[in-house]
């Protein structure tokens, strides 16, 4: 089992910057890959973000792509989300996921792959 924490949620204004963290915990010796979603009221949980354990391998939603970077410190067993030039239909509740990969190059974008979720943290952008 493996827990996550996600932190670093808050309210920016538009064109701000917040880096959110998902920290890992439990068995974490696995190559786990892991992905950010997002999910604003009344709408589906979308993908934002994914990154292989390696870090060699990264993907983005069209929607976020040029703002947004995701990296890893594994030492840490920690992923990052730095959002940049941030915009109102960037607001959301951001939730991190892990799911165990064979290759340490692996990225998952749906959200049907991931088997370990955390609880999310609240970005909103005011205009």
């Amino acid at each position: 089992q493996v827990q996550l924490v996600e932190s670093g949620g808050g309210l920016v204004q538009a064109g701000g910057s917040l880096r959110l963290s998902c920290a890992a915990s439990g068995r974490t010796g696995s190559t786990y890959a892991t992905g950010w979603f997002r999910q604003a009221p009344a709408k589906e949980r979308e993908f934002v973000a994914a990154i292989s354990y390696n870090a060699r391998t990264t993907d983005y939603a069209a929607s976020v792509k040029g703002r947004f970077t995701i990296s890893r410190d594994n030492a840490k067993s920690t992923v990052y989300l730095q959002m940049n030039s941030l915009k109102p239909e960037d607001s959301a509740v951001y939730f991190c996921a892990a799911e165990v990969a064979v290759l340490g190059t692996t990225t998952y974008s749906r959200a049907s792959r991931y088997s370990y979720w955390g609880q999310g943290t609240q970005v909103t952008v005011s205009s």
